[in-house]
């Protein structure tokens, strides 16, 4: 059997499964070695970020032909992927173009904390690049959510190999065309084909970090895989996410903010509202205002597998007490309210990609916490609450298990590039976008410099050492000032010894 470091050595002969960077004639088979590794590693940061400023500039001029390589099986329009897909792209670049500098340079620990026994040592904290990223794509947002995470990757100086989920392939081949045009060199990103063997082809290739986007049971797959290795990861497994509604809300805007929820992209998005919380009062003034907005939301055409997993789930939970608000039609499906449910039913703890929503009653706000974590997913939260109530809700926001919550509103304010994403529980770990994505896409390296200062820790140690050392250990860290002080002479009487 093959030692990891063997192979880590062969990886450059992942190339047969994987195709090149877009070219003029079609696809240019590129091999990522640890020569391309390396120059691009060392190409200066400067150098790295014009590539993606000129990239973007790229990217705008030719915005309609990337909404048209967006696979038309999604549910949106074309109007929607540019809101949704290229413009946070392009903001998502200028973040990098703004900040990487700063985020990536070294920092150096100054002498506050310094213990004294570390007298004439400087500590430096660098960011280098891992080596070789391989980015799996999810199929419900090919461009954005991949797309930053190749740009992160390049501009931290690692080669990627972006492996697209089902209808992304187009889309991404498309970007890695406009990053060759734009000065990245050959080879510094693959992107390969779109199927299931190819992923595990890449993953075979033994990359230095994955970051997967993708449901729960496969990313699973993948992390088992990983763990051959020790392969680190950075995994969004998407999320059955909660929408929790005060008294003070402004009811109708909650409607229209579940209506959003379920329009976009057909409900396929990880933080779509798959639970909605309020209290019983609160529920019953709300049903008919989703009613109303929820019937201008137009259907959309299940995936087979997706459309027999919500039968199944659903007539679970009818049998279990819950009333169906809407019709279960997967040819031409509108979103589905399953109301009256509870915590212990499958379509509360799934994180299934349909326009479909369950109403959960509370008995009062402060029972919120224990349902809310019922379900083992953690990716978002929504919290919306009248004004006056803000405090309240940040209260609120505390104790949820959750790696987003927005507090009156839902998914839109996460495009923000600033902002880091990620889940908890089963929804992941890790994050993408903002600084704390970009440092994901580098590993840690400490440099320490003596330039002078005692190195008495080259002596050995002495039996009659030990009470110097507890004396030293108690002045330092005893507890109130008469303690410490005893100490300190009582190390000093050693010293003298």
């Amino acid at each position: 059997m093959k030692s990891v470091a063997a192979e880590r050595k062969s990886a450059p002969k992942m190339a047969s499964a994987c195709s090149g960077v877009l070219g003029s004639c079609g696809f240019t088979e590129a091999v990522t070695t640890a020569d391309v590794q390396s120059r691009w590693a060392t190409t200066p940061l400067a150098e790295r970020l014009r590539v993606v400023r000129e990239a973007r500039q790229r990217m705008a001029a030719r915005a309609e032909e990337f909404a048209a390589a967006i696979s038309p099986q999604l549910s949106r329009t074309k109007a929607d992927t540019l809101v949704t897909e290229l413009l946070p792209l392009l903001a998502a670049c200028k973040f990098l173009e703004r900040e990487a500098k700063h985020i990536l340079a070294p920092r150096r620990l100054g002498r506050r904390g310094r213990p004294v026994w570390m007298s004439g040592v400087v500590a430096e904290i660098h960011r280098e690049p891992l080596g070789h990223v391989l980015l799996i794509g999810p199929s419900n947002f090919p461009l954005f959510l991949p797309g930053v995470q190749a740009l992160q990757a390049l501009v931290a100086g690692n080669t990627v190999t972006w492996k697209p989920g089902s209808g992304g392939g187009a889309v991404a081949q498309l970007v890695a065309a406009v990053l060759h045009e734009a000065g990245l060199p050959t080879g510094v990103l693959t992107v390969t084909e779109e199927s299931v063997e190819a992923a595990q082809s890449a993953l075979a290739a033994m990359p230095d970090k994955v970051i997967f986007t993708g449901s729960s049971k496969s990313g699973q797959s993948v992390l088992a895989e990983l763990a051959k290795s020790s392969t680190p990861a950075v995994v969004e497994l998407s999320g059955a996410d909660a929408l929790v509604v005060t008294p003070s809300a402004d009811l109708s805007k909650v409607a229209k903010a579940v209506a959003f929820g379920l329009r976009l992209n057909g409900g396929a998005v990880c933080m779509s509202p798959r639970r909605l919380l309020a209290t019983q009062t609160t529920m019953t003034v709300l049903r008919p205002l989703l009613d109303a907005e929820l019937a201008k939301v137009p259907a959309v055409a299940l995936a087979v597998t997706t459309a027999a997993r919500l039968h199944e789930m659903l007539g679970e939970a009818v049998n279990s007490g819950a009333v169906l608000r809407g019709a279960f039609e997967p040819q031409a499906q509108r979103p589905l309210l399953v109301d009256h449910a509870t915590p212990d039913m499958s379509i509360t703890r799934c994180d299934i990609f349909a326009p479909v929503l369950s109403l959960m009653a509370v008995e009062s706000m402060l029972h919120v916490p224990e349902m809310y974590a019922r379900c083992p997913y953690a990716l978002a939260v929504s919290i919306l609450c009248g004004k006056a109530e803000e405090k309240k809700a940040r209260v609120l926001a505390s104790i949820l298990k959750a790696g987003t919550v927005l507090i009156n509103d839902v998914i839109a304010a996460t495009a923000d590039p600033r902002v880091p994403f990620g889940g908890r529980g089963e929804s992941g770990y890790g994050v993408t976008r903002g600084a704390e994505g970009l440092l994901e896409m580098t590993a840690v390296k400490t440099i320490l410099i003596r330039r002078g200062g005692a190195m008495w820790h080259l002596d050995a140690t002495r039996e009659e050492d030990t009470q110097m050392f507890a004396a030293l250990i108690g002045a330092m860290h005893g507890k109130g000032l008469a303690t410490r002080w005893a100490a300190l002479k009582r190390l000093m009487k050693s010293a003298r010894h």
